[in-house]
Order: structure tokens, then C-alpha cells, then sequence
């Protein structure tokens, strides 16, 4: 069985608001089983509306709508679902009583135009808002069913748990689940899972896919069962098979952060660190600064435009220093921010400097420049150059996590000394 969901709004057209309901749909559907194919967007247009509601019922036998039944001209989702369904709206006198009601118990008076809010489709099946003054309702066809929700997003999630899900349930007996897995990835680019995973990408359930980001892949595996648990049973076979391919590439699962798992990998073998960095807008010091743990380990971080400023700002001449030099200049930051770094006397001091150049602007479609990191403790360092040639409004994202991921590999193996690392 297969569903849709259709956000009305011209506002989500025009990128005036983002789209949360229907992403919150989606998860809810999940939990009965409920197989979602077409997510659409259309403005608030009666004739195009009613034209969306119509082609989502010739695909899918549940079609849920969010927004457009406010009380003003432009909600446009009654008249439209009515259209579509091909009968007329009609009067509720009961909802208008709890309209009314509503309005009494806030100490306000009803507007004329909130009449609108309690015409339904003929013989819709209307439910009650009790958070919010826009009634939902449920039209029933020979295609399909329409449920129309409330675009205000705490009205939409408290009907869909506490009116729709158990409707679906119930009609369509469904019972049962679509459980997912993420497996979050760092350091090993989404062309090089995909040449892992490949024949697994290709199964039917569970199923496997791959979402990039800056610097990091996730891996969803999906499975469809009557049940949580056996859900989990038909992914745990799949998960370790992608374990084993991408080995330590997979740092964490569900919404697990990278830098939240480092600063766990630290706190185990007694390190802190602090950071220093240049052409990144701080976003280092940030993610590190906000992930659970840092107030114990992070001992904070020095913050630039670029290389020069930043040396300066701890101490060193570098003006006039060239892309070259950047290698050299980071390795200087490191021992100078590893010595720096105050701490108690049983810890043991981590540094970690990330230049990028070319300082990201908002002019430049593409940078063609890169990230040197230096990686410190009082006994030894390493280095990696690692080349960037996407947007660069990604290069701070990407030249974070890669730095964070380079020092997680790091603390794997780690024991009192910088082990050799590969320098790129």
C-alpha cells in the first residue's frame, strides 16, 4: 500500500518557509508500514491543488495534504479536495460549535471568516482540533482515502499521532513497520562506498542507500516487517557486511556526530585538545565546543580569516607567507598550540590546526585550494594536505570533519605517542 503527501502552501513554492511537515509525515508512516513514493508542493490554487490531489489518487491509496485550511481566501485545501473528489462542501454544525467554543475559552471572539474552517467534503469524516481552531477531516473514495491536515506543524503532529495513524491502522489493518539504520561515515568519499557496497545496493528489503554530505556519507539500511524486532533481525546481517567493507570508515550510527565520537575516543585514553584554525568561520571550535563532553576535553580554540592572522594571533610572524609554507606554518601553530594548551599535569595535550585556503567567499562558485592539518602532543606530529575542489560555501564543513576524522583515526591506535600517519 502506498502513500503521498502533498504540502499546500505558496510560501514553501517561494523558499519563504521550509518544508518540516511533511518530513515529519514521512517518519510517522513509517512506524505502520505505510510505503511513501511521492512527496509534491503546490501553491495555494484551487484548480491546481484539486489537479495534485487527483493524480496523487490515481498512485497512491492514501494521499495526506497539510495546510491551506485556515480561515482566509487563500486556503484553498477544502474547496480543492472537494473538487477533486467531486461532491460538495458542507456545513458542520458541530465543528462550528467547537470553533466557537475555542475562541470563548481564549477570551477572543470569532471572526465571520472562521465559519469557513467548518465546511468539510459531503460525508467527510471530520476530527476535532483540540489544539488549534482549523478542523481536519478524512474523504473516503473508491480510489483512495484524502486526509487533509493542519499546516500549523504542533496542530498537524498532534492530529497525525493521535487521530490519523490509528485511522490508518485500523481501515487498511496495518500492521506492520519500516525500520531504518544509518551508519555515518567519514573520510571516505560516497564513489568509493558505492564501489564497496555495490552489489548490496540492488536488494529489495532491506534496501541500502547512500546520502553525501561535506566530508562524510551516510549509509541507510531500510527493512520492512511486521514488527520492530524483526525488522532489526533483517538489517543486522546487512549492517555487518557494511561494517566489514568500509571497516573504520563507519564511525557511528542514528545521529551520532563525528566529533561527539572523537571526544568519547579521548576521554578512554586521558587526552584534551585545543584547536586552532583559519578560512573556516570557526565552525572546528564550534562542533567541538557544542558536542557532549567538551567541557572536560575541549580546551577551546584560536580563530582567523587566515593563516597569517591566525599566527599572529598566537604568536607567530608569518606575513608574507605563501601557499607553500602552509605545511610548514601548520606544523609550527601545532607544537605552539600544543604548548599553550594549559591542562592538568595527569593529561595528556592534543593539538589540531586546520588551514584551508582559498579563504571561502561568497563570490567563488568553485574553489580549486585544500586544507593542510597538523596533528600534535608534546612527542610528535603529523601532517596531511588534502585537496578540495567543490563549492566554496562547503569548504568549511568539509575541512572540519576531515580534520575530525583524521584525529578519530588517530585516537583508535593511539597510545602516548603520535603514531606515522600518511601524509596526502
Amino acid at each position: 500500500m502506498n502513500a503521498e503527501i502533498i504540502t499546500i502552501g505558496t510560501e514553501l513554492l517561494l523558499g519563504e518557509i521550509i518544508d518540516t511537515n511533511a518530513a515529519h509525515i514521512a517518519r510517522q508512516l513509517r512506524t505502520v508500514g505505510l510505503n511513501l513514493y511521492y512527496k509534491t508542493t503546490v501553491g495555494d490554487n484551487e484548480a491546481r491543488c484539486a489537479a495534485v490531489i487527483r493524480q496523487a489518487l490515481a498512485r497512491a491509496e492514501v494521499v495526506i495534504t497539510t495546510g491551506g485550511l485556515g480561515p482566509t481566501v487563500d486556503d484553498v485545501t477544502r474547496e480543492a479536495v472537494a473538487q477533486a473528489t467531486d461532491r460538495p462542501l458542507e456545513l458542520r454544525p458541530a465543528l462550528l460549535d467547537q470553533i466557537a467554543s475555542r475562541f470563548e475559552r481564549w477570551g477572543s471572539t470569532m471572526s465571520e471568516n472562521n465559519r469557513r474552517q467548518a465546511y468539510v467534503p459531503r460525508d467527510a469524516i471530520a476530527l476535532e482540533n483540540p489544539v488549534g481552531t482549523a478542523p481536519s477531516f478524512i474523504v473516503e473514495t473508491a480510489q483512495g482515502v484524502v486526509i487533509s491536515l493542519p499546516g500549523v506543524p504542533h496542530e498537524m503532529k498532534y492530529l497525525l499521532e493521535q487521530a490519523v495513524l490509528p485511522y490508518l491502522r485500523q481501515k487498511f489493518d496495518l500492521h506492520a513497520v519500516i525500520q531504518t539504520r544509518v551508519l555515518r561515515t567519514a573520510g571516505m568519499g560516497e564513489s568509493r562506498i558505492d564501489a564497496a557496497l555495490g552489489d548490496l545496493l540492488t536488494g529489495s528489503n532491506p534496501t541500502i542507500g547512500l546520502a553525501a554530505h561535506p566530508g562524510q556519507t551516510d549509509v541507510r539500511i531500510t527493512a520492512k516487517a511486521e514488527s520492530k524486532a524483526e525488522a532489526d533481525r533483517l538489517i543486522a546481517p546487512l549492517e555487518v557486511q557494511v561494517r566489514e567493507r568500509l571497516g573504520d570508515a563507519v564511525y557511528g550510527t542514528g545521529k551520532e556526530t563525528v566529533e561527539a565520537v572523537l571526544l568519547q575516543h579521548l576521554s578512554a585514553s586521558g587526552w584534551a585538545m585545543a584547536v586552532a584554525e583559519s578560512g573556516t568561520g570557526g565552525l572546528l571550535t564550534q562542533r567541538l565546543s557544542s558536542a557532549p563532553g567538551a567541557e572536560r576535553l575541549f580546551r577551546g580554540g584560536f580563530v582567523a580569516n587566515d593563516p597569517p592572522a591566525l599566527a599572529q594571533a598566537m604568536g607567530i610572524n608569518a606575513d608574507g607567507i605563501s601557499e607553500e609554507e602552509l605545511e610548514d606554518l601548520a606544523r609550527r601553530l601545532a607544537t605552539r598550540l600544543v604548548a599553550q594548551t594549559e591542562t592538568e599535569p595527569s593529561e595528556r595535550r592534543l593539538g589540531l590546526v586546520v588551514l584551508t585556503f582559498p579563504h571561502p567567499s561568497a563570490e567563488q562558485a568553485t574553489s580549486a585550494g585544500g586544507t593542510v592539518i597538523a596533528l600534535g602532543t608534546p612527542t610528535g606530529l603529523a601532517l596531511h594536505h588534502l585537496g578540495f575542489g567543490g563549492h566554496a560555501a562547503h569548504i568549511a564543513r568539509w575541512a572540519s570533519t576531515q580534520a575530525l576524522e583524521i584525529t578519530r583515526r588517530w585516537a583508535l591506535s593511539s597510545d602516548a605517542e603520535i603514531p606515522r600517519l600518511r601524509s596526502e
